[in-house]
């Protein structure tokens, strides 16, 4: 008997790239790969890259570099390169690191079986026109929790951002197959599910039917007890998606819904088609639809032209809505965005910027999870903890929660007391 070939996927940056990463492994999977943990027995070695930050094109070199002597032992060894960087990058990668033997970029990994197998091109980033799902095996997931995406690429053009360059423009997946898709994933076993696009809420149906929509026929599959969904567009938040928070008790009391900035003249040099106070207005909608949501952003310091009155503007946002966590970032130029070319702010004052708006953030962090103490919320168990005995999942509001629970199994949804908070996770008691 022939032995299985083994695949080993790095994954970097976003949860559609986890999404992506796991597709990738059950097209493989067809072709008789496993995975493995470690690059040093792979047969295939699959870098699955993000554009999104500084340096994201210098982080694969360095680990190509680090790839070099494995290649030089095996030469048989193939080794991939996937992703925005690679839609970004191209044939430059091959040019640059002659060890590639294949780049496909992220709407093109349907054809990796085929450029595996010598009979697709060695570099494929085209938008193809077929939706590059009805060319995928079914995925495998047997987790607790699961990605699915349900909308990929942007048309919004945000001035720094390089998601419509190498995502492509909004597509949105046929409802019938998401939800076919999230009745297998419940079937194997998954609980909870995260709704994924680079503009999820922008997600629409044949029939015009948004988000809200889908996530009410969702629901109804017997078994799905959690739904979530990132990452949203102010712009995009219709009042159906609102209501749905309101009305589907499975859609989780959490909506990561970025910002950026606090003040209108950055706003609008970021080209984000949205002001402060409609950002404000439109929190007011969703916390009186429920009032108990908890709400996260992004922000980014220092986006050129940024003046010490617009950084003013950022904190006051912040101290008005209170996040209960965020992303938070000092801008850094990607080439080929409108913002590249504009003269930066110096990097040491977007640095201090970044660390008055993250110690806010940190302190609005510890106040949303000290409240929860004394509350009991929903947790869904996802693997052991680091004590015997101990349980660890995610709660109703994204919080990882520790629990002693010796009879609890991954996948287990329990009711649970929170009786302390530390940094970054809070800590639970069984409710009888």
């Amino acid at each position: 008997m022939t032995a299985p070939k083994r695949l080993f996927i790095k994954t970097y940056g976003c949860q559609m790239n986890v999404y992506d990463s796991e597709r990738m492994a059950a097209a493989m999977g067809a072709e008789g790969y496993v995975q493995t943990d470690s690059a040093d027995d792979a047969d295939m070695v699959l870098l699955n890259t993000c554009h999104i930050r500084e340096k994201a094109a210098e982080k694969l070199y360095s680990d190509l570099g680090r790839l070099k002597p494995l290649k030089a032992a095996r030469p048989d060894l193939k080794i991939g390169v996937a992703g925005c960087v690679a839609q970004a990058e191209g044939e430059v990668i091959r040019a640059r690191m002659p060890l590639v033997d294949l780049v496909v970029g992220p709407q093109a990994y349907y054809r990796l079986p085929a450029m595996a197998r010598g009979e697709a091109p060695a570099v494929v980033t085209d938008f193809p026109a077929e939706d590059k799902f009805d060319h995928l095996p079914p995925a495998t997931r047997r987790a607790p929790t699961a990605f699915l995406t349900v909308q990929e690429g942007c048309d919004k053009f945000c001035a720094f951002c390089v998601v419509p360059y190498t995502r492509g423009a909004e597509v949105s997946r046929p409802a019938a197959r998401i939800i076919a898709e999230a009745q297998g994933l419940v079937a194997r076993g998954v609980g909870e599910i995260t709704l994924l696009g680079q503009n999820v809420n922008g997600w629409h149906g044949e029939d015009g039917q948004g988000l809200g929509h889908l996530i009410r026929a969702l629901a109804g599959i017997e078994g799905l007890a959690r739904i979530r969904y990132t990452t949203s567009h102010p712009n995009d938040m219709a009042e159906d998606l609102i209501a749905a928070h309101r009305d589907v008790p499975q859609l989780m009391p959490y909506l990561h819904l970025p910002v950026q900035s606090g003040s209108d003249r950055i706003l609008k040099a970021m080209n984000r088609r949205h002001t402060a106070d409609h950002y404000l207005r439109l929190v007011d909608r969703i916390r009186a639809a429920r009032p108990d949501i908890l709400l996260t952003s992004d922000f980014i310091t220092g986006f050129p032209g940024e003046t010490d009155a617009d950084h003013a503007a950022t904190l006051r946002l912040v101290e008005q809505v209170g996040f209960a966590t965020a992303f938070s970032f000092a801008y850094s130029a990607r080439p080929g965005t409108p913002a590249a070319d504009r003269t930066p702010v110096p990097r040491e004052l977007a640095e201090a910027r970044l660390h008055e708006l993250q110690a806010l953030l940190t302190r609005q962090q510890k106040a949303a999870q000290q409240a929860m103490v004394g509350r009991t919320v929903g947790v869904l168990f996802e693997k052991p903890g680091r004590k015997p005995g101990q349980m660890v999942g995610k709660s109703d509001y994204l919080h990882s929660v520790f629990v002693e629970a010796p009879e609890a199994k991954a996948g287990d949804l329990v009711q649970v007391r929170i009786i302390g908070s530390a940094a970054n996770s809070l800590e639970g008691r069984l409710v009888a």
